[in-house]
């Protein structure tokens, strides 16, 4: 060997060592910037499953990991896998928190609306410091603090026929926690069209009900079951009808297990059978789904179905189920404006001036535990009721022993006030107004102290 022969091999010897004490300087500053925490090896342990998790990652979910039903090769599926959560209010509140605590790799939410303070007793991924803030943002600060490792997306315009497809296929597996008709057909369109799993949820006063659609060859999708939409008047909202704060907690929370058992494959996914919960007295039905319908618009054989992903972004959902997809409280127009007084009118009625009586009768047509939340003083309550009809005469007879000449009906935003108005007249109260907006709006703009719910 020649004398620069040697030398060569000496110098490449001393760049090795110089390179193994760079590798072990590495390590140690590694492991002194995490007190407590040895630098992780290369992960030449992983030599079967290649689930390709590592040493942080297994220790931090090792509880469901040393799952002999679940295992790491199922939460290695969990991590690389992702969910687009639909609405992050009652629903997808626990489902969120859940699919991020369990170790979901992507999760996108998707919610155009800001927290208010009603929210928050349903909707736990909110707080009240996040009053007045995007949702997306409020759910993503709070997902974050849970699992910094989690990828969130927010989607703050909403699911419109314009984005849903291209939405959907972004993801894995889509949860609906939406709570309106027209936004419940989309997404599951949107699933058929895209070829994705759809985790649906409902829960409104104290029942609930959770099915998977569109899963496995049969799997039906949410046009099979119902091909023709409920009318507006029977699909209640939880700002009309309330909710009691669990029930929404319990389904969001089954949501979520259901997106876990999508992504890692174990379990019997709930497709094909629906879920059915009466959370008031604690039961629980299960109903068996029928299979995927041939001609259905949406996922149906014929490849000329009305539901196409070139057709779906200009379908009008709207006017298909004849709602709006919000939960914003609608204001009907079914009497004469002539026939209508604004809550200003009203309290100069009920005021007309020192030593005067007031010649108004005030009815008042809330359910009676509205009513106990508050009234206006003198208020006559007789709840708008399918025996409403009935109470007519008792209504005419307070009148009389009151010496009333005129009537004033009110009720919660000036919807139902219509309906009884008409019902009033019809039973020849002739001398009879409504108030436009309610009691929302005699707190608006009349008394302050009186609550909005």
């Amino acid at each position: 060997m020649s004398v620069d022969a040697d030398l060569q091999q000496e110098i490449d010897a001393l760049k090795e060592r110089l390179a193994e004490l760079e590798r072990r300087a590495a390590a140690k500053d590694s492991a002194s910037s995490s007190p407590g925490q040895r630098a992780s090896p290369p992960a030449t342990w992983d030599n079967t499953v290649a689930h390709g998790l590592s040493k942080d990652t297994i220790e931090r979910f090792s509880r469901q990991i040393i799952l002999q039903s679940f295992g790491v090769g199922c939460h290695s599926k969990l991590h690389n896998g992702s969910v687009l959560v639909v609405g992050a209010g009652g629903l997808g509140s626990p489902a969120l928190l859940y699919l991020a605590a369990a170790g979901v790799g992507r999760i996108g939410i998707v919610d155009r609306d800001a927290v208010e303070l009603s929210n928050i007793h349903r909707q736990v991924i909110h707080s009240e410091a996040s009053v007045g803030t995007h949702k997306t943002a409020s759910a993503k600060a709070a997902l974050l603090a849970l699992n910094s490792a989690t990828e969130i997306e927010e989607h703050r315009d909403g699911f419109t026929p314009a984005n849903a497809v291209e939405l959907v296929k972004r993801y894995d597996v889509v949860l609906d926690a939406s709570d309106n008709a027209p936004t419940r057909y989309l997404i599951s369109d949107a699933c058929c069209v895209a070829g994705r799993p759809l985790v649906s949820g409902a829960a409104i006063g104290t029942d609930g009900q959770l099915t998977v659609y569109h899963h496995g060859e049969d799997g039906p999708c949410y046009r099979c079951l119902y091909p023709t939409p409920p009318p507006a008047a029977s699909c209640a909202r939880c700002a009309d009808a309330g909710v009691l704060g669990p029930v929404p907690g319990i389904i969001g929370t089954m949501q979520a297990l259901e997106v876990i058992k999508v992504l890692s494959g174990i379990g019997d996914v709930f497709s094909k059978k629906m879920l059915v919960m009466d959370a008031l007295y604690c039961r629980y039905m299960v109903v068996k789904l029928r299979g995927r319908t041939e001609g259905c618009a949406a996922c149906g054989a014929d490849p000329e179905r009305e539901i196409t992903e070139e057709s779906l972004p200009g379908f009008d959902y709207n006017a298909f189920t004849g709602q709006a997809p919000s939960d914003a409280p609608t204001s009907l127009h079914l009497v004469d404006d002539a026939e209508r007084i604004r809550v200003s009118e009203l309290s100069a009625r009920l005021d007309p001036g020192a030593g005067r009586r007031p010649n108004t009768f005030l009815l008042d047509v809330r359910p009676a535990h509205q009513f106990d939340i508050c009234s206006i003083p003198g208020a006559f309550n007789v709840p708008m009721s399918p025996s409403f009809v009935d109470d007519i005469d008792r209504i005419k007879e307070r009148m009389r022993e009151g010496g009333y000449e005129d009537m004033v009906v009110i009720c919660r935003r000036g919807n139902q006030s219509q309906r009884a108005l008409l019902a009033l007249k019809a039973a020849g109260l002739e001398n009879a107004v409504d108030v436009i907006g309610g009691m929302a709006a005699w707190s608006r703009e009349v008394d302050a102290s009186c609550p909005i719910y």
